[in-house]
């Protein structure tokens, strides 16, 4: 079955369970307030981390070097605080992983090994040296 439609069954699925879970626990208003306050909290944190991102971005490019931790980071702070945004327990934590700073670099750590272990596989290429060779029957036509 396909990733990305395995996730957009089981996700609301998550979120219903656990909506019903924790409301039945703390009471329907708290539930509601709690995700209320972390979408609020959550899109503020964004904000500031996104800020913060920018500059080191700003900061990297005035050494003359390549933001692409920034970027990266960037985008992630940008898909949490969609995350963030949408009601639900589940997302609000993985929203939360990807806003805090040390959160997100083992996360970006541990992507960033399984996919360079994959590219040292692909590299089946072979080195070699050319040399062009001009042709007298070219110069004919």
């Amino acid at each position: 079955m396909n990733p990305i439609l395995l996730t957009i069954i089981l996700v609301p699925v998550i979120e219903i369970y656990l909506l019903i879970k924790i409301g039945s626990q703390v009471g329907a208003i708290t539930t509601i307030f709690l995700i209320f306050t972390t979408a609020i909290i959550g899109v503020y944190y964004a904000k500031y981390e996104g800020l913060n991102t920018l500059k080191s971005g700003f900061a990297q490019l005035s050494k003359n070097e390549t933001p692409a931790y920034e970027v990266i980071s960037g985008a992630a702070i940008a898909f949490a605080a969609l995350l963030l945004i949408i009601p639900g327990f589940a997302t609000d934590i993985l929203g939360f992983l990807l806003i805090f700073p040390l959160s997100r670099k083992l996360i970006f750590n541990k992507f960033s090994k399984k996919f360079a272990s994959k590219q040292k596989k692909k590299n089946n290429f072979i080195e070699g040296d050319f040399e062009d060779i001009e042709d007298d029957n070219d110069r004919k036509i």
